[in-house]
């Protein structure tokens, strides 16, 4: 939201002239208080509330469920992104990765082949026999003398061999469809096949990669924090539970849940130690980069439009109450949050810079979380502007308004006069139409004057 400075304080700040206004017994007109219209820079100012943040944080957890093999990094140490950090073990996850590997070398082993029928040489024979029948017929019926008798004996032939010729090319159709069909068949099983072993390959890939996260590498440069703290999805709490139980009722209550009643329950400490079970899922360390931080606003509907990357701003961290520390917008979400004042909000991001403490020396840098206050510079007039003070401005409907003193002395006369304004400041407000420098305004009061009332400035 944009800070505002109550009306007192601000007239207390600018350079004015006179008393407060007052009202005399008779004729006598009230005196105001004025302020000249100049030139300054005018700075607006949108304070938000933040919080530090750090340049990367990385959460890592165990990829299964496993013992802890060794430690190999301290609480608070840099590292370096690549360096091993933990080294855990697993045996389900081992014999997953072996179960998945037999598996995927069965489905590569699978092959479909369909018998075919191949019919082709005996429809031939059968071809080549009834084509010398034919030609034997053919041959008889030749040797008829009468010659109806011949002519009936050569149609009865040819008839013949019309039927047979049909029959064979329906034979040699359905032989082709029926091989088609088995081809087709074993193509869709093969291809089958194909998607098993595939999907087999990806749980090999799965498996594998969850060995080799037993091995947990620094995926940024950073200091480590061993452990999750609370939480962890629910086993330490469980594992408490499980404690506070009498000894000969504990492996009853493991076992119940899924225990087994062997291992020991897998938890999230607060620091992790060899031998210790954690939990697939469950926290073991966080690597946090501090080589640069940043800064995270809410900022308010009504002002994030005048955000832009490169926005100026000033940051007071509540750590560090007597410091200031520089920072710059680097980005505007697009999505809105909802605000702490139950409207909506958009997150800023902006890159914090080295700050100084109110003697000019080097503040300490601050740690990510740590709550802050955001002052966001989103327009600055320039210092040629006119300005006056805020309180010589009044919103009337949708006008903004200003009362200029003419004359002097008891002969002071106001005008209402509207003006456009510019940049808002703290106590000035940039004036972009509507005034001259060297003019006067009145500058407080304002509804409690009439355009040309006397007054006595």
């Amino acid at each position: 939201m944009k800070r505002l400075v109550p009306v007192v304080a601000l007239t207390a700040a600018a350079v004015l002239a006179g008393g407060v206004l007052y009202a005399r017994a008779g004729d006598d007109p009230p005196a105001v208080q004025v302020a000249e219209v100049v030139r300054a820079e005018v700075a607006e100012v949108v304070e938000a509330p933040g919080n530090v943040t750090a340049r990367a944080q990385a959460t890592l957890t165990a990829p299964a469920d496993a013992v802890v093999e060794a430690v190999l990094v301290r609480d608070g140490e840099a590292v370096t992104a690549g360096q091993i950090l933990v080294r855990l073990a697993s045996e389900s996850a081992r014999e997953r990765l072996r179960a998945a590997e037999a598996a995927a070398a069965n489905a590569a082993a699978t092959r479909v082949a369909l018998p075919r029928a191949d019919l082709s040489a005996l429809q031939d024979s059968l071809d080549a026999a009834a084509e010398a029948s034919f030609a034997a017929g053919r041959a008889a019926a030749a040797q008829v003398q009468d010659p109806e008798q011949r002519a009936a004996a050569e149609r009865q032939v040819a008839d013949a061999e019309r039927q047979y010729r049909a029959a064979s090319a329906a034979a040699r159709a359905a032989v082709a469809s029926a091989n088609a069909g088995v081809g087709s068949v074993e193509g869709a099983l093969n291809a089958v096949g194909g998607a098993q072993r595939a999907q087999a390959q990806a749980q090999v890939a799965a498996a594998r990669s969850t060995v080799e996260a037993l091995t947990v590498l620094a995926p940024v440069d950073g200091v480590v924090t061993l452990g999750g703290g609370e939480g962890g999805g629910g086993g330490g709490e469980l594992a408490g539970l499980l404690a506070g139980l009498p000894a000969e009722l504990q492996g009853a209550a493991q076992a119940a849940v899924g225990g087994g009643g062997a291992a020991p329950p897998a938890t999230t400490a607060t620091e992790l130690a060899v031998g210790q079970a954690v939990a697939a899922g469950s926290t073991l360390l966080t690597v946090t980069d501090v080589s640069g931080l940043g800064v995270t606003a809410e900022v308010d509907e009504t002002d994030v439009l005048l955000l832009q990357p490169g926005t100026s701003a000033s940051v007071e961290v509540d750590a560090v109450p007597d410091a200031v520390y520089p920072a710059t917008v680097t980005s505007v979400d697009v999505t809105p949050t909802a605000s702490a004042r139950g409207g909506v909000a958009y997150r800023v991001r902006l890159s914090l810079q080295e700050g100084r403490t109110g003697d000019g020396a080097p503040a300490p840098a601050p740690r990510p979380g740590m709550s802050a206050v955001v002052d966001l510079q989103v327009r600055t007039s320039g210092a040629g502007a006119l300005a006056v003070p805020v309180a010589a401005v009044l919103r009337d409907g949708t006008e903004d308004v200003v009362l200029v003193v003419r004359g002097s002395g008891d002969g002071s006369r106001v005008e209402r006069r509207v003006v456009r304004l510019g940049a808002e400041g703290e106590d000035r407000v940039e004036v972009v139409s509507g005034l001259e420098e060297g003019e006067r305004v009145v500058a407080r009061d304002l509804d409690r004057l009439a355009d040309g009332q006397r007054v006595r400035a």
